[in-house]
């Protein structure tokens, strides 16, 4: 997964619904680009270099894992949706809507068809002002000032008035305000790790990933599984167990809440299916004490998978160990996770079926996970 970016960007449009313009542009970079931070006020200024109707300009801050190079092509198609024409030679235009990288983290790009930070950035005032409201502290890479700065020291006395108040967001960052811990669960294969990741992310939230991979008897369960089930299921509620209760209890002043990519109610449907009878019985009393004691989440969220697409994501991840996993096997483990379920009716479950989506890739469909998450 590619790393997370912060970038700013400014909006600017003359033609047609200008409002509304710039209200869709921020929706589609919402959809399809990345998580709007902040977005400040709507400003009105005379156009810059031609005759035409008043400009309106807006900046607004993002998150994305997209590169420099892919912003821009992707900035361009989103014009392009609006109606926008390519520009003809070096004179300036009427746009229905334009978009421009001002900043990219703290990076310097100079490139023949790209150039961050903006080259005519310190020079418009009708880009420093709106700026100024979202990241005035925020430093020029190049010249190391800050935007307030280079606002006081602007030349440019065109005239930039607000003209509306801040847009509707339609990333609201405290979605996930009310509540301080997540569950995210599911069979092998299913892809929680991964929305547990970029949910903590995404988020600001403390993330949890369960240590799985330190389990020295995870290979030779899978190796002979009459022999070693038992010392693993119990190895792993001992450490499911420390894990949740260090964690969970450990605040954290800048995290804004907790997910974890699994809850310490797997260990029993693991062991549910791994156990014989008589094993399982004597696990179970283990488990019914301890269960007592661990802080329940605000959401388990189960993420359901159909068997052929959890073969195939198994595969593709390519943990030696996990490739002899058999059809049966994830079949009786989904089973297990909706009996679990069935005998909670305490805990606030949203089961997601993610069986057509590709949340990792396509972020429609990791907003339409979260959608469901959160209704």
């Amino acid at each position: 997964m590619n790393l997370l970016q912060k970038i700013f960007i400014s909006l600017g449009t003359n033609e047609g619904n200008r409002l509304q313009n710039l209200q869709k542009s921020i929706c589609l970079l919402h959809e399809e680009i990345g998580n709007v931070l902040t977005i400040s006020p709507v400003y009105e200024t005379s156009s810059w270099g031609f005759d035409s109707e008043d400009f309106l300009n807006c900046c607004v801050s993002l998150t994305t894992t997209l590169s420099p190079e892919d912003l821009l092509l992707e900035f361009k198609r989103i014009e392009k949706s609006f109606g926008r024409k390519d520009k003809v030679g070096n004179s300036y235009q009427a746009r229905i809507i334009d978009i421009d990288i001002l900043f990219y983290n703290n990076e310097i790009i100079d490139e023949e068809n790209l150039k961050v930070p903006h080259m005519a950035l310190s020079e418009r005032r009708f880009v420093l002002q709106p700026l100024f409201d979202i990241a005035s502290n925020f430093k020029h890479p190049k010249s190391q000032k800050t935007i307030k700065e280079l606002l006081e020291s602007c030349t440019d006395d065109n005239e930039v008035v607000v003209f509306a108040g801040k847009l509707k967001n339609p990333f609201n960052i405290h979605v996930f305000s009310k509540y301080n811990f997540i569950a995210i669960e599911g069979n092998i294969g299913s892809g929680k790790t991964s929305l547990a990741k970029m949910i903590a992310q995404d988020f600001n939230a403390k993330f949890i990933l369960e240590r799985f991979a330190d389990n020295a008897f995870l290979p030779k369960f899978y190796e002979d599984q009459s022999r070693f089930s038992f010392p693993l299921e119990m190895s792993f509620l001992a450490d499911r167990y420390q894990q949740l209760s260090d964690d969970i209890s450990q605040y954290d002043l800048f995290k804004e809440f907790v997910v974890a990519d699994y809850h310490i109610s797997k260990s029993l449907t693991f062991a549910k299916v791994t156990l014989p009878d008589d094993e399982f019985k004597l696990y179970r009393k283990f488990f019914n004490v301890i269960y007592k004691e661990i802080q329940q989440p605000d959401i388990y969220v189960y993420l359901h998978q159909n068997t052929e697409r959890l073969l195939k994501n198994i595969k593709k991840r390519g943990r030696g160990y996990e490739q002899n996993i058999q059809p049966d096997y994830l079949k009786k483990i989904n089973r297990g996770y909706v009996e679990f379920i069935k005998s909670q009716p305490n805990l606030n479950v949203k089961i997601i079926d993610v069986s057509e989506l590709d949340f990792v890739r396509n972020r429609s469909d990791y907003l339409e996970v979260l959608r469901q998450m959160l209704h």
